[in-house]
């Protein structure tokens, strides 16, 4: 006998067989008609492979938002690994890449040659100098699996045998192989790129692109590249970045680096790497039977942060011109030994912030790939950072440290004076003062307005060493200032450094120490926080480059950087006014006078010279250089400066670089021309 189906239970089945067929229907609309294309593509897709897309680095700026390095479109040739010649396919790739290298070459252009070795003027292979690094990789067992001792020579049979290169000249088969062993290098397969070139000009393109069927796996890629709104300003703040080595790429894999990327190689962009650096983005390319191509990009490319400097533009074109100027005339009139060198710091009193830092002699960074082998062989070192690595004797800018610390142990007062006979004898040693005084006794501020070494040898040894290094420790300097680039300690010299030095400290040491003389090393960008940390009532600032950093649109702040006290020195207002009161007499009734005194404010200043020993053909010369550091304006100061002339009599032949930048800084208009005395030099 049948059961009887109930009305509920039909129903449901309807209803069940209803939604089946209805289900149906919208995954075939969706597989056909809303994804058709997709579906069609990857269906007669013969391959699929997933490549990077690089992200651009971020900007770098200045305090007032003006672009100092940028990025602009560009085009790379490229080897895609997917159609390229395959390694057994050898014959073949040696062809595509020496008609690439006579195209470019034939063009005047470069192509990407990292292999370190080159020819000598008599044709001989030799390894390339102060590469190392990439010697000993090429030497390795993942590469050329050669002995350690294995000369250049057996360096290059090994890459023409690799490589299949006998039948090409030397000069030919070294350049092919530099190309074939960067993409041994770099891993290359078939589901990555070799970039063969960067930054290539159209008809380049054009040709590539015309000649296709012949340049089998060569293609062209729109990349982002680094471009200097002016190549000569702030080259060694700024900074470059490069092609990332063996032993950096093992450091910053697991950070997200490829063997391709670039990297920050010095300054700005070396120090703020992990900010200017973008996240790279992906795609998937999809080959169908035809070989036609298609790109899908599954993760979008972020472009890095951009950083904002301390620096101002304007102001630090003026300090570079200024420096410059004042250096070259002053060899042109006076005549100088030595190469025209020195360098100019610009700090804000109240925050520690840099706002101009210039090194002379200079560079074009954005030619410097070109430049290079010659900057390096330059006598008088471009590339050097003075500003923030050269260490000198400063010679009378330390004197007012001196002054403090006596007056702050209660050595000395305001009253105290001592009588200059023009010498000083301790101990049986005899040393000079080649002042000219208003009056044989003098007191402090006499004493750093007209320079008297006599005054600070008897203050100096009545202090004794401990306290004046005391001091001296505490306006910063023999430490290092703490800007985010790579700077200087510079030497505090005392009994402990020389025992360090296994030297005996003599008893004149201390009295040199205290005119700037004896071992003391310091750099200018210590001695503009130095004389900050006087400017400003007693504090010491960590000094920076950076302002802040932005999201690449600004819509986010990532870091602000506000003002980091280092110590509060703790020094009377009383005692620094008096100290203050001595430079303002040097800049307004001294040597400086004729450069200050048509500026909109008062600056206060101290002059120093010292001397050094330097080899000048094959012979031990003394030469004297020339220190300038001041604060403006004298009521209110907002802004310290420190300048230095290599092979200068007198500080006060760097006046011009102070007053430039002052009268700058101060009307508003970084472009002033500069407005000095002509003719005058200081004797």
């Amino acid at each position: 006998m049948r059961k009887k189906v109930s009305p509920g239970r039909r129903i449901a089945a309807v209803c069940v067989t209803l939604f089946f067929f209805v289900f149906l229907a919208l995954d075939l609309v969706r597989l056909q008609i809303i994804r058709g294309q997709e579906y069609e593509t990857a269906s007669s897709s013969v391959s699929e492979k997933t490549a990077t897309i690089s992200a651009a680095r971020g900007e770098i700026v200045d305090c007032n938002g003006e672009k100092l390095v940028y990025n602009a479109p560009g085009y790379s040739v490229i080897f895609d690994g997917a159609f390229f010649p395959s390694g057994s396919e050898q014959e073949r790739r040696n062809e595509i890449i020496i008609n690439l290298i006579r195209l470019f070459e034939k063009n005047g252009l470069e192509w990407n040659d990292d292999l370190p070795l080159d020819f000598d003027s008599k044709g001989n292979i030799q390894f390339r100098e102060d590469c190392d690094t990439q010697i000993k990789e090429m030497k390795s067992k993942e590469m050329l699996n050669l002995n350690e001792y294995a000369t250049a020579q057996n360096c290059f049979d090994a890459l023409i045998d690799s490589y299949d290169l006998q039948s090409f000249s030397a000069e030919e088969a070294r350049k092919i192989a530099s190309v074939c062993y960067e993409m041994k290098r770099i891993y290359f397969n078939s589901t990555s790129t070799y970039t063969f070139a960067d930054d290539v000009p159209e008809n380049i393109i054009s040709f590539i692109k015309e000649n296709n069927s012949f340049y089998q796996g060569v293609d062209v890629e729109v990349v982002a590249v680094r471009e200097f709104e002016d190549g000569k300003l702030a080259p060694h703040i700024l900074g470059r970045i490069g092609a990332i080595n063996a032993e950096e790429y093992a450091e910053k894999k697991s950070e997200g680096y490829g063997l391709t990327d670039m990297i920050g190689k010095s300054g700005i962009e070396l120090a703020m790497e992990s900010y200017l650096k973008g996240k790279n983005g992906e795609k998937t390319i999809y080959t169908d039977d035809n070989g036609n191509r298609t790109a899908q990009v599954t993760i979008e490319p972020e472009q890095g942060n951009t950083v904002v400097l301390t620096i101002d533009k304007n102001l630090q074109k003026v300090a570079q011109n200024s420096l410059m100027n004042a250096l070259e005339d002053y060899a042109g009139k006076v005549g100088n030994m030595v190469d025209s060198a020195g360098a100019v710091v610009a700090l804000d009193c109240r925050t520690g912030a840099i706002l101009a830092c210039a090194t002379y002699p200079s560079y074009d960074i954005s030619t410097y790939a070109e430049d290079a082998e010659e900057l390096n062989k330059n006598s008088a070192s471009p590339l050097w950072n003075r500003a923030l690595l050269s260490t000198y004797a400063t010679g009378s800018t330390m004197k007012p440290s001196v002054a403090i610390a006596a007056l702050e142990a209660g050595t000395i007062d305001e009253n105290f004076t001592v009588y200059c006979s023009g010498s000083y004898t301790y101990l049986g040693q005899h040393f000079k003062c080649e002042q000219a005084h208003e009056t044989a006794f003098v007191n402090v501020v006499n004493a750093i307005d007209e320079s008297c070494n006599t005054f600070f040898y008897e203050v100096g040894q009545m202090l004794g060493i401990e306290k004046m290094n005391e001091y001296r420790t505490l306006l910063g300097l023999g430490t290092k200032t703490g800007c985010e680039l790579g700077e200087s300690a510079g030497v505090l010299d005392s009994p402990e450094y020389r025992a360090s030095l296994n030297q005996e400290w003599l008893p004149g040491f201390t009295v040199q120490s205290a005119i700037g003389q004896a071992g003391n090393l310091f750099t200018p960008i210590q001695l503009a926080n130095y004389v900050a940390t006087i400017a400003n009532g007693g504090t010491r600032f960590r000094t920076h480059f950076i302002k802040s950093i932005k999201s690449a649109d600004y819509s986010k702040t990532i870091l602000e950087n506000e003002p980091e006290i280092v110590c509060e020195t703790g020094i009377s207002e009383k005692t620094l006014d008096i100290v203050k009161r001595g430079m303002l007499e040097v800049g307004t009734t001294g040597y400086c006078m004729n450069y200050f005194k048509h500026l909109p404010v008062k600056v206060a200043a101290k002059t120093g010279t010292s001397q050094e020993y330097r080899k000048l053909n094959n012979q031990s010369v003394k030469i004297n250089n020339g220190f300038l550091i001041a604060f403006a304006p004298y009521e209110n100061p907002e802004i310290a400066i420190a300048a230095v002339g290599e092979g200068l009599t007198s500080g006060a032949y760097v006046a011009p670089v102070i007053a430039d930048i002052v009268e700058a800084y101060f009307s508003g208009d970084s472009e002033t021309e500069q407005i000095i005395e002509e003719n005058v030099l200081i004797p």
